[in-house]
C-alpha cells in the first residue's frame, strides 16, 4: 500500500483515490455539503483554504490545502501512475 503526504502529516492510500479535483464547481460544492452530512467528509486543511477534494473509492471525501497538481506530483514521485496535464489546465 502506498501513501500519499496529503499536507501536515496526514497521508491518504493511493490504491483508493479515485480522483483529486477542484473545490469551486457547484457540483463539488454539493458533494463536499453531502459528505459532511453523511458523516463521510475528512477536513485535512487544518483551518487554510481548501484547493484540492480528494474523493476515494469508499465515498469518502477528502480536504487538503495542497493544489491538485502538488498531490498529483506526489502520487507520480511515489512510482504510481504518470501524470500530464493538458495545456491551459493548470492555474
Amino acid at each position: 500500500m502506498k501513501l500519499i503526504n496529503i499536507g501536515f502529516g496526514n497521508m491518504i492510500s493511493a490504491d483508493r483515490l479515485v480522483a483529486i479535483v477542484s473545490p469551486e464547481s457547484a457540483p463539488i460544492k454539493r458533494i463536499i455539503q453531502e459528505a459532511k452530512e453523511k458523516g463521510t467528509l475528512i477536513d485535512a486543511t487544518h483551518g487554510r483554504r481548501t484547493r484540492a477534494v480528494i474523493i476515494t473509492d469508499s465515498d469518502h471525501i477528502v480536504l487538503t490545502y495542497l493544489q491538485s497538481e502538488t498531490v498529483a506530483n506526489r502520487i507520480d514521485e511515489e512510482g504510481n501512475e504518470s501524470v500530464t496535464f493538458e495545456e491551459g489546465e493548470n492555474e
